[in-house]
């Protein structure tokens, strides 16, 4: 963690710096806004805490203007409540009241460190991939991971960088994608003062300011091709030229790229490189869609609802029955990151006790169900997928009347739907369904299910 401290170092402020030093934080000091910019152009910060009393309104315009992405926390004295409220309108991330309190200005380091991000997974499948990203975290190999929008490929970049020789050096993300191609070059290698209109200083790029430790390139298939030749070199012979430098620099860094497009297609259609992809794809990690790892989907709802609930002072309330079986039956189009927003969501409305399928909703405010899962056909699949998740201890009879009749259910009682997917004749469901009628089981009826089914 590097923390950078804007103002003063008399009294209170530098006991904020004892107190980060002795977290483990490395800490360095600017008097003014003019002193911090050039701090952050040259050497970088996770975290800037910048006295009240300065202009902060002028550094997070400056940061902005340079494509600076350092959260700023604004610290004064804890009586001041129009500077801290006038603290966060100017765009600070948090206001840390003055005298210190160690615990906070540990959470507050702990939050930076951590990037707002925890790894959850007990699926079998996700397993896989940490076992094989714990086995090369300690190499110095390039790694590629891949995989869908909102999967995770970041959280396993930074697992990784946690996991690495090089985990008490910086690691510095670029997400190619959000940055336009015309500036993506200057923000990966830095630039020269007037090396182009608004270059008004020299500033350090990416590769310079993760030297010795990690530098993840997000959505690196989003780079345009001529910038890639500039990249290949950069990776081969671990120097890099600033833009409108005459001058190489030298760099020692481990790279860990992502990308949501198949990069061998991309190749073929003339949109990557391919001895770029060769020296990128050392060690591929692929991640699986949230679909593909259901074990995970209740594991990572507990947590985003206890994260969510301390995050907004609100108390713990664990998921009803209801609304765990709806999210084992969603689709998750959107992965992790969907499911989070609907858990974060749902913290938000819920009442009572617990959270319940009431509380579950879309960002339009639509009521939550198995709408977003797809077909009738896909529904029944995950249905019974979720059904025979936990085995041990029952009979396979009970399984199997499980299994059918709760196809028959997200089929909406479509007999015949329901006998293809669950791969029988119609004959032998309708055997079954009389047998179960028989002592006295509800059945669903075509055009509907049964009572609380869905």
């Amino acid at each position: 963690m590097r923390l950078l401290i804007v103002g003063s170092l008399k009294g209170q402020l530098i006991a904020a710096a004892k107190i980060a030093v002795a977290r483990g934080a490395s800490v360095a000091q600017a008097d003014t806004i003019e002193q911090a910019l050039s701090v952050l152009r040259t050497k970088g910060a996770d975290l800037a805490m910048v006295d009240v009393a300065l202009s902060i309104r002028t550094l997070v315009d400056a940061l902005e203007a340079e494509r600076i992405r350092t959260p700023i926390v604004a610290c004064g004295t804890g009586t001041d409540a129009r500077a801290a409220v006038a603290a966060i309108q100017a765009g600070a991330k948090e206001y840390v009241p003055l005298p210190p309190d160690p615990d906070l200005i540990a959470a507050v380091l702990e939050a930076v460190a951590n990037d707002s991000q925890t790894f959850v997974w007990r699926d079998p499948a996700m397993e896989r991939v940490v076992k094989l990203a714990e086995q090369v975290a300690r190499s110095e190999a390039p790694v590629l991971v891949t995989g869908e929008s909102g999967v995770g490929k970041e959280v396993i970049a930074r697992f990784l960088h946690q996991k690495s020789g090089r985990r008490d050096r910086p690691m510095v993300a670029v997400n190619c994608a959000a940055i336009p191609d015309n500036l993506l070059e200057s923000e990966l290698f830095g630039h020269e003062k007037g090396a182009f209109t608004g270059a008004v200083a020299r500033r350090i790029g990416k590769f310079e300011e993760a030297s010795g430790g990690t530098l993840l390139l997000d959505e690196i298939s989003e780079m345009d091709v001529r910038l890639q030749a500039k990249l290949l070199r950069a990776l081969q012979e671990k120097m890099i030229d600033r833009v409108g430098g005459s001058a190489p620099v030298k760099v020692d860094l481990r790279i860990i790229a992502t990308s949501n497009r198949n990069l061998t297609d991309e190749v073929r259609k003339g949109n990557f490189r391919e001895d770029l992809l060769y020296r990128l794809n050392v060690v591929h990690l692929k991640m699986p869609p949230l679909r593909e790892r259901p074990q995970d989907v209740l594991v990572l709802a507990d947590h985003f609802a206890r994260k969510y609930a301390e995050l907004n002072g609100l108390p713990v309330r664990p998921l009803d029955s209801e609304a765990r079986r709806a999210l084992t039956l969603n689709a998750w189009q959107g992965n992790v990151r969907e499911l989070e927003n609907t858990i974060h969501r749902a913290t938000l409305l819920a009442s009572g006790m617990e959270i319940s399928i009431e509380a579950l909703q879309t960002p339009d405010g639509e009521a939550f169900g198995t709408r977003n899962v797809g077909s009738i056909a896909e529904r029944a699949a995950l249905t019974a997928e979720a059904v025979t998740r936990s085995l041990v201890g029952r009979t396979v009879a009970d399984v199997e009347r499980d299994l059918i009749l709760d196809t028959l259910d997200h089929c909406l009682g479509n007999r015949t739907h329901a006998a293809k997917i669950l791969g029988i004749s119609i004959r032998t469901l309708r055997n079954k369904l009389n047998e179960y009628t028989s002592v006295g089981i509800a059945i669903a009826e075509p055009g509907q299910a049964r009572a609380g089914a869905l």
